[in-house]
């Protein structure tokens, strides 16, 4: 038998509509968008369908392109267009650091839900001014931690909360790129205080520290080197005049935890020959995990209850085999997903909290999170400015 069928112009007849907003349309503006693209496929059922309504850039040809590939009714070159639409639901704010607060407050103010790129300020009081704010709306709100939703960082979570390492002892966190190694490469915003306010501290640095509170906990203490290698590198707009890199192109820190527990974690864009080199290392006091986001769809574990002496070794685990974390709308067991699938877990969670009433903690990062974190990166580079001594953290 053969079937023909009309496709429906509406095929989520009972499921909500909810209107996003978009501001950013370069690396962050093109993976949540295409997430939300994703959504109402893969997720399925979906909890609501994100319908895109407007997006912004400051360039006007590149962000027209950016509407007219994914699909946005309108655009804008001016953010307030966006978070002033009355279509938008939802702000998602992908934007340059210094647009997070003042674009994201003005959607709170409307009584729009908000996710937000990290880091959520341009320091730890911008961003509890942000979370205040959107705690006293009632809004749902959510800071784009986009790496706890990886399934086998979730993974790695539940076995610390099952006890299967035991006490937490140790984090180490290492997050190297080498994007910055040609001491020649123009200066970018993100090399600029006035719009970043922090180079790699806040741009690889708050993914570190917010994976270490999401898998270890609170920490209390810190200390911290931060270093700017290379102060001047040639202007965008004439490459022959140098530009001043007012912000940090790497970092070292010592933390100390509530549970006792110790880290040491470190950024830098400064490694050469390293990509993307996202890692972490936690010991317990009956096993340990280590994890590498170029293998994300791969856990080493540890633990001392097999073999003679527990001498087992690590091993790995592939963590795309069904009964782990968003499996089960994926593909067949063992085949593997990729960075892209992180934001589709995260803003799919976002959406299903917002329509459900869902809590966003604790498994997405609010902003109160954003905001901690925050805190732990001003101690960081406080503690390096009193040359490396300890700060003791008061949220």
């Amino acid at each position: 038998m053969t079937a023909r069928l009309t496709p429906s112009p509406d095929r989520f007849p009972d499921t909500p509509r909810i209107g996003i907003g978009m501001i950013g349309y370069a690396l962050m503006g093109k993976a949540h968008t295409n997430a939300l693209l994703k959504i109402p496929h893969m997720m399925y059922p979906p909890s609501a369908i994100p319908v895109l309504e407007s997006i912004s850039g400051r360039t006007e040809s590149a962000v027209a392109e950016a509407a007219a590939r994914y699909g946005y009714r309108t655009y804008s070159t001016d953010w307030h267009n966006i978070v002033n639409d009355p279509a938008v639901q939802v702000l998602d704010n992908s934007g340059p650091n210094n647009l997070h607060v003042p674009a994201s407050l003005e959607a709170i103010k409307l009584g729009k839900h908000v996710i937000c790129e990290k880091p959520l300020g341009m320091n730890a009081a911008e961003a509890k001014q942000l979370w205040q704010a959107a705690e006293a709306a009632g809004i749902k709100h959510m800071t784009g931690f986009n790496y706890r939703f990886v399934p086998a960082i979730q993974f790695a979570r539940q076995l610390i909360q099952d006890g299967v390492i035991g006490d937490i002892r140790h984090f180490r966190g290492q997050y190297l790129q080498q994007s910055l190694v040609d001491a020649d490469a123009p200066q970018k915003w993100r090399l600029d205080r006035a719009q970043a306010g922090k180079g790699t501290l806040g741009d690889l640095g708050s993914h570190t520290v917010d994976l270490a509170r999401f898998l270890v906990g609170e920490p209390v203490r810190v200390n911290g080197i931060v270093k700017t290698m290379v102060p001047e590198r040639p202007s965008v707009e004439d490459p022959a005049v140098m530009a001043s890199v007012t912000v940090d192109d790497a970092y070292v820190a010592l933390m100390e935890f509530a549970n006792d527990a110790i880290a040491t974690v470190e950024g830098t864009k400064y490694a050469t020959g390293r990509d993307n080199f996202n890692l972490f290392e936690i010991n317990g006091t009956r096993g340990s995990i280590a994890y590498n986001q170029e293998q994300m769809n791969e856990l080493q574990l540890y633990t001392d209850d097999i073999g003679p002496d527990g001498a087992n070794g690590f091993r790995r685990v592939t963590c795309s085999q069904p009964g782990h974390p968003y499996a089960e709308y994926w593909w067949a067991r063992g085949h593997i997903i990729g960075w892209e699938h992180t934001f589709v877990h995260e803003l799919h969670h976002f959406l299903d909290c917002i329509v459900n009433d869902k809590d966003v903690a604790p498994l997405g990062a609010t902003f109160e999170d954003g905001y901690r974190v925050d805190l732990i990166l001003d101690a960081i580079a406080e503690s390096s400015d009193n040359n490396g001594n300890g700060v003791s953290l008061n949220f």
